[in-house]
């Protein structure tokens, strides 16, 4: 799939487009984590940003800035306090720093079949198109949580028919129609468009209140996390984190870049993804951040929207920094006028793209490995499909077992 040798950095509207095409399950988390469990706003979006900046430098080319799923999942569904998710992120940071800075990631990398990595991506584009489905819905976790389907809109219905529905039915359709334009990219025009409903129809909520000026983040803005804050956030939150960063963000993420980008995706070795979220996990918790990840669905998402180099990163980055610097807290209600809708349009087509992925399986047991890990994902979570699977993929190997 790789278009040949790319330059190491590009400004265009492709890569402009390409860039926010994974805002769709960045801004949902980092929304709920600052409203919900109160994770400061400077921090979050200047780790996210600079993260974006100094990983698409150190690689060379487009790659994806994610919210640790599991951690933020559960950090929603309960309300944690701020100080055990930076306990996580600390954890995690340093966890995956030792295990990258010796090496260990790589032998064990390389034991993952290949089914189960094709297993990990379409459940990981599955549960991406289904987000997105449930945006458009208004049932997602986020928009439970607000009681409202588009909490920042001031019409809700269109008739009888929910706006969130309308809108990604139109943002579906366009999207459709512009994915091969390079005049007017498809990401771009579906982000402007539904900017353009926010001003038009959005609720302003807190817009009055926006002041630039020069804010910047604080080191350990919720204090140094207690032993129980690391003892929950362990057993809690790390544990079953880790499998699905392992199987995604690392394995899943490096063998998507070759597929993307070949011998220009050197760098974006196991070693080289680990080692840079957990320097990104320690910096991120450290100013009050969310644990952020490589993840393989956001690279999907990067790419089929348009984005090839690190001009992408440096781009959405700069974003993410300046909202952060110059606006400071009041940064999210300039992010409330992009509908929610609009996001889930953003998942639908990132979770395909991912989900194709499979295409290259050929034998009934790597299609039935890939197709288990689907289904305990689906039942459970990712995680235990990635280890489920890989048992599965094992003992399939045996010419006694047939599917």
């Amino acid at each position: 799939m790789s278009t040949g040798k790319q330059p190491r950095l590009r400004f265009n509207r492709m890569e402009l487009a390409g860039s926010l095409g994974d805002l769709g399950t960045l801004l949902p988390i980092a929304f709920g984590m600052i409203l919900i469990n109160d994770l400061s706003p400077i921090g979050v979006l200047v780790a996210i940003g600079g993260y974006y900046i100094l990983s698409g430098l150190y690689f060379g080319l487009t790659v994806p800035v994610q919210p640790m799923k599991v951690i933020g999942a559960y950090a929603l569904a309960t309300a944690l306090s701020p100080a055990q998710i930076s306990a996580a992120g600390l954890i995690v940071g340093a966890g995956l720093l030792a295990v990258g800075a010796t090496n260990v990631i790589t032998p064990l990398s390389r034991m993952i079949p290949k089914p189960v990595i094709r297993g990990v991506q379409l459940s990981t584009g599955a549960l991406l198109m289904s987000q997105g489905v449930k945006l458009m819905l208004g049932t997602a976790q986020f928009q439970v949580i607000q009681q409202a389907a588009e909490p920042f809109l001031r019409l809700q219905h269109i008739g009888p028919v929910p706006i969130g529905i309308v809108l990604g039915l139109f943002g579906g359709a366009a999207t459709l129609m512009l994915l091969e334009n390079r005049t007017f990219p498809a990401g771009l025009a579906i982000v402007l468009g539904g900017m353009a409903v926010g001003v038009l129809l959005g609720t302003h909520e807190g817009l009055e209140s926006v002041r630039p000026g020069w804010h910047m983040p604080s080191l350990l803005p919720f204090g140094w996390p207690t032993g129980a804050d690391f003892s929950f956030a362990l057993l809690v939150l790390v544990a079953p984190q880790l499998p699905m960063t392992v199987g995604n963000a690392v394995v899943a993420n490096a063998d998507l870049s070759r597929q993307y980008f070949g011998e220009q995706s050197h760098r974006v070795t196991y070693r080289g993804l680990t080692i840079s979220m957990g320097v990104a996990n320690l910096a991120s918790s450290a100013i009050g951040g969310m644990p952020l990840c490589h993840g393989a669905g956001g690279l999907a998402a990067h790419y089929r929207f348009g984005a090839r180099t690190a001009g992408s990163n440096l781009m959405i980055g700069t974003l993410f920094i300046a909202l952060g610097i110059f606006l400071g807290r009041e940064a999210v209600a300039v992010l409330h006028l992009l509908p929610m809708a609009v996001l889930g349009v953003l998942l639908v087509f990132a979770g395909a793209q991912l989900g194709l992925t499979v295409m290259d399986l050929q034998t009934r047991k790597e299609i039935f490995v890939c197709l288990l890990i689907l289904g305990i994902t689906l039942a459970t979570n990712l995680a235990a499909g990635f280890l489920v699977g890989t048992a599965a993929a094992y003992a399939l190997k045996s010419e006694k077992l047939h599917v």
